[in-house]
């Protein structure tokens, strides 16, 4: 009886409630979202979406801000794998869900629709073929672009003894002579950082230690001569002109699964005066960076500084409504693995629930209220579902406003 009166209730509701033309989508478009980059963050972002079944589209260019690096770490479960075996394992992962499309290409535009309703976005795909689709909302998870010097040796070598992260990469060089390459005001206030790694260490200033930086440097960190001095850290003022590779600390022909501890690289700073080059096991730096694609900036997303500026109350949605930015591009000004993948599953979590699903909920109700129901229809609707003798009978009273 029970499954009789509830396979009666289906009967009943499915055509009533279920199909039910005001509850449509409250916007059409091929996807619930797309996802602009397959990083750490447009991963997470695709997952946190695919898991509640929204249509979603990750775009991914293939170009990545860690690609150089040897390994990826401080990621609980997958600490040391490579990066192209992270984003491997996460994309069979997601791959599973039904709802999911990842793609190879570069995004070219995004063109907000409808006062930002929904969105074009442009595409171009291997074999110069340009597509299009439409987007109720967009996830920009397009990372940065180190910006390098022009010294030889330094791009050569970039991810591979010649760091930007001491939590990225550091571990795997302590107890072994460091180098900090940077400005002066910076490397001296970047020297706390690798302090529990080793104590050995030359800051490259490549001619920035002049009074006008020491007095910058001063008021940045009061008293930093005195710590240099204490901790025994060396300032190399003198222009570089090359940085030439010794010895490769790399693992030969290891598994891109598992990690490599520690990694024994070796390198010799030259300088333009040609005298007594400087040997160095491992650099961490500090360089700029800027956004590695300008299709945020194009459809009208304002920067804070150099990041795409998003709000950490809204989702990080930017003053683009329905475009998100997340990961290393945005303005929260971290630039991990691990906030990677916290951005992108917050900005999922945002865009399912306060955006898209309430943008449906008001359109439905809207919808709804312009059904007349009357006060017979739905007594008669609840005598067909009501029989007396089930045993889900509720008594025969009826209340409309219940």
């Amino acid at each position: 009886m029970i499954v009789t009166s509830i396979f009666r209730i289906w009967l009943l509701l499915a055509p009533t409630v279920y199909s039910a033309p005001f509850l449509e989508p409250a916007v059409q478009a091929e996807y619930d979202a797309i996802v602009i980059g397959g990083g750490p963050a447009g991963l997470a972002a695709t997952s946190g979406l695919a898991r509640v079944r929204r249509n979603v589209l990750m775009i991914d260019s293939g170009e990545y801000r860690n690609d150089a690096t040897r390994h990826a770490h401080d990621i609980l479960g997958f600490d040391g794998v490579t990066p192209a075996w992270l984003r491997f394992a996460a994309r069979k992962q997601i791959s599973d869900y039904g709802t999911v499309d990842l793609v190879n290409g570069t995004v070219t535009e995004v063109q907000p629709q409808n006062n930002n309703t929904f969105f074009k976005v442009l595409a171009e795909y291997p074999g110069n073929k340009s597509v299009s689709f439409t987007t109720r909302k967009v996830v920009l998870a397009t990372g940065l672009r180190d910006i390098l010097p022009s010294t030889t040796g330094l791009a050569e070598n970039w991810g591979k003894g010649i760091y930007w992260c001491p939590w990225c990469d550091g571990h795997e060089h302590a107890d072994q002579e460091l180098g900090i390459l940077a400005h002066l005001d910076s490397a001296v206030t970047s020297v706390r950082e690798i302090l529990t790694l080793n104590k050995d260490i030359i800051l490259f200033v490549n001619g920035t230690d002049t009074p006008a930086n020491r007095n910058i440097t001063e008021g940045k960190f009061p008293g930093w001569e005195k710590y240099l001095k204490l901790l025994n850290v060396k300032i190399e003022n003198r222009t570089l002109s090359s940085i030439t590779r010794l010895r490769d600390g790399a693992t030969p022909f290891a598994d891109p699964s598992l990690p490599s501890h520690p990694e024994h690289d070796l390198f010799q700073v030259n300088f333009t005066d040609n005298k007594n080059p400087i040997l160095r096991n491992a650099f961490f730096v500090d360089f700029p960076s800027e956004q590695k694609s300008k299709v945020g900036q194009n459809a009208g997303v304002q920067l804070y500084g150099n990041k795409l500026a998003a709000d950490s109350a809204g989702g990080l949605v930017t003053n683009i409504p329905g475009i998100f930015a997340i990961g290393d591009a945005n303005s929260d000004n971290v630039t991990n693995i691990p906030h990677a993948y916290f951005s992108g599953k917050r900005t999922a979590v945002f865009l399912h629930v306060v955006q898209v699903e309430r943008e449906n909920s008001f359109a439905q109700i809207a919808a709804a209220g312009k059904r007349d129901v009357g006060e017979d229809e739905l007594q008669q609707l609840w005598a067909r579902m009501n029989e007396p003798g089930d045993i889900t009978h509720a008594g025969d009273r009826f209340d409309a406003q219940y």
